[in-house]
């Protein structure tokens, strides 16, 4: 596709939230060795694509200026690069894109071929390109729970922290074909959405109750997927059991301090930082259960890409329910 172009939007320096989003037209990329040359029908907001714009990983990332947020997305395959032979042109496809690339905010990206899995005509693009990052930490997370999908795990109880949000509502999915009693916290507008989605218990945050994290039926956890900060160990220590242990989805320094805190001590309670693997075996399973309906992308809203600064404003607000869609 040499010497064709494509509408993209970029942004030139740190900061500047949505205002700082430019829509350009620059020549189409080419897949290298390994990778493909997607389509994109439809890209997902994570918060931390705008993390990045505000510096948080600075200076590892952006790489370099201007950069093309966004990683999750499902397109079609229409060019290959070397070495490619698991797919081939047309094949419709979800994929996480390179941290350090990014490319979703565009009318075509290129995506590494051992983060890309075939999507399913049951897997509509919205849906498929809401799971890359958000769905893979539950998964993650799922695995310090012991839950497993095959109905051979052992029953538990697991707390669900920020329970509405990106991460929160797949784990919360996952939790319960897990075989997991789940109690999940969120606002009092999501929680009839929380408990059709298999939460057995559910707390408004705002509430006395919601705050202590105390389960109405009295259980003690024994995992907590921790999806949100501001939280401390002295609430949730009383409430794990013996061997309890909170999954920090959003780990930053002071999450990092308790996890070794707590082995120097050998506490029988622990502080996980969750460090996420980018396995592309889980991508499959994930898409593999949407395709079987028994889990849901819960979309918050769609956007067109020419009016893309709407849908980043809206993550960067931090009131969503579900997935912001970008639609190309």
């Amino acid at each position: 596709m040499a010497g064709r172009t494509m509408q993209a939007v970029r942004y030139d320096g740190y900061g500047g939230g949505a205002a700082a989003l430019k829509h350009v037209e620059i020549p189409v990329p080419s897949p290298k060795k390994d990778e493909v040359l997607l389509k994109l029908e439809a890209a997902s907001i994570n918060p931390l694509d705008w993390k990045i714009q505000d510096g948080l990983i600075r200076p590892l990332l952006p790489p370099r200026f201007p950069f093309i947020p966004v990683i999750d997305v499902s397109g079609e395959i229409v060019d290959v690069g070397s070495g490619v032979n698991s797919f081939k042109e047309g094949d419709k496809v979800v994929s996480m894109l390179s941290l350090w690339n990014g490319g979703g905010f565009a009318e075509y990206a290129v995506a590494p071929v051992d983060q890309t899995v075939k999507r399913p005509p049951e897997v509509s693009p919205a849906e498929g390109a809401g799971l890359p990052v958000a769905a893979l930490a539950a998964l993650e997370a799922m695995k310090y729970t012991g839950a497993k999908f095959d109905g051979t795990g052992k029953p538990g109880n697991v707390l669900i922290t920020a329970a509405s949000g990106g991460v929160g509502l797949f784990a919360v999915q996952l939790a319960k074909l897990g075989n997991l009693h789940v109690t999940a916290t969120c606002g009092a507008r999501n929680v009839e959405l929380v408990k059709s989605l298999g939460a057995d218990e559910v707390l408004d945050y705002r509430t006395p109750e919601g705050a202590s994290l105390t389960s109405p039926s009295g259980k003690k956890y024994d995992s907590v997927i921790h999806c949100t900060a501001g939280i401390g160990w002295s609430t949730f220590e009383p409430n794990l059991s013996d061997n309890g242990k909170v999954i920090d989805v959003t780990p930053h320094f002071w999450s990092v301090l308790s996890f070794v805190f707590k082995k120097v001590t050998f506490s029988k309670k622990q502080w996980i930082p969750l460090i996420m693997e980018r396995r592309k075996e889980n991508l499959q399973l994930l898409i593999e259960l949407v395709k079987e309906g028994k889990l849901k992308t819960v979309i918050d809203s769609k956007h067109p890409l020419r009016r893309a600064e709407e849908a980043w404003a809206k993550s960067i607000e931090g009131h969503a329910t579900g997935k912001i869609i970008v639609e190309m």
